[in-house]
């Protein structure tokens, strides 16, 4: 069977078409986080110290997420994703991140996110937390925002 030039072009048009909407759908995504102090009661105010930033990048539904951090007034006993139920709301841990046991240093992970979790993601939903020896329940926050 064969086609005429203008058929061709045609159904090259729709396969160019289709072929660019996927290119878009799959466009990495950024997102930035800006670590700060979050004492959760009156008895941590003092202990929580310092301050730090970093950034993230979903391809698909792989998340990967690196930054510092410097000030804490004791080491880092672990890095983590979570979810809060809203913006700006505490919420359950998702992923362990790798995190340096010093009182500054450097935090990173690739995550494979759910579809839930990537629209928890879009939604400024998921945050990063730093817990210390001197601050257990978290020394640093922040949410991931594009």
């Amino acid at each position: 069977m064969s086609l005429s030039p203008s058929s061709r072009l045609w159904v090259l048009g729709v396969a160019f078409s289709c072929l660019a909407g996927l290119a878009s759908a799959q466009s990495p995504e950024a997102f930035k986080v800006r670590l700060a102090m979050m004492p959760i009661d009156v008895a941590t105010r003092g202990l929580v110290t310092g301050s730090g930033s970093g950034s993230a990048v979903l391809e698909g539904r792989q998340l990967t997420l690196s930054g510092s951090f410097a000030g804490m007034r004791g080491l880092a006993t672990v890095a983590r994703v979570h979810e809060g139920p809203m913006k700006g709301v505490r919420g359950l841990a998702l992923f362990d991140l790798t995190v340096a046991s010093e009182p500054e240093g450097l935090f990173s992970g690739e995550l494979d996110l759910s579809p839930e979790e990537v629209e928890s993601l879009r939604q400024g939903r998921l945050y990063v937390q730093i817990n210390s020896v001197s601050a257990p329940d978290g020394n640093l926050w922040g949410w991931l925002l594009p």
